[in-house]
């Protein structure tokens, strides 16, 4: 009789739907933000969204594909090949700023990032684009067109938009060099991004 009801449950078992069971991927794919430059890996935001994803959302799983210094170019190059190996039910998309340090065209940045979104979209995931700012001593003119391309490229593609990914972060909570956050400032990024990503984890 026991023997009886193990394979009675085991057939059970191998009837309930796969596709619920089965982890999804979140990819990351940025720079040197998202990358953890200058701090413990452990601390990065990326980690720290895995680990309230464990809690809150379980059946997701955030692979980091961020290289430090990754550039829109470099990204269009590489995204392929990422959404082939991972394929992610969602994309957070955080690149441009080392194009904007670098004074590259804005023309360019959007070209890439277009290209990026819409190779994203074509393999059927969900976008979430980090926007980013940048120092005022690059000029008036060139950091407002920056800013503006994030939204323009989110209204385009009709994806959802996180405005800046590094808000309230107050100026002592940065490295050095003025660009990257320290370890501590990690936890309101990740919360910043968490907010934006809650309706596509749905």
């Amino acid at each position: 009789m026991k023997t009886f009801l193990k394979i009675i449950l085991l057939f059970a078992a191998l009837a309930l739907p796969q596709s619920s069971q089965a982890a999804k991927n979140i990819l990351v794919f940025g720079d040197s933000l998202s990358a953890g430059y200058g701090i413990a890996r452990d601390d990065s935001w990326v980690n720290l969204l895995q680990q309230e994803l464990n809690k809150s959302h379980p059946q997701f799983k955030v692979v980091n594909a961020s290289i430090s210094g990754e550039t829109t170019s470099g990204g269009l190059r590489r995204i392929g090949k990422a959404l082939q190996q991972h394929t992610p039910a969602i994309v957070i998309i955080e690149l441009g700023a080392n194009d904007g340090l670098r004074g590259g065209p804005i023309s360019e940045m959007e070209k890439n990032l277009n290209r990026i979104i819409a190779q994203a979209q074509k393999a059927n995931a969900r976008v979430l684009l980090l926007g980013i700012q940048l120092p005022p001593n690059y000029g008036p003119v060139y950091t407002r067109q920056f800013r503006a391309l994030y939204p323009k490229l989110a209204k385009k593609h009709n994806v959802t938009l996180l405005p800046f990914m590094l808000e309230d972060i107050p100026p002592e909570q940065f490295q050095a060099d003025n660009l990257h956050p320290i370890a501590a400032a990690q936890p309101l990024i990740m919360r910043n991004v968490l907010h934006s990503l809650m309706p596509l984890l749905r």
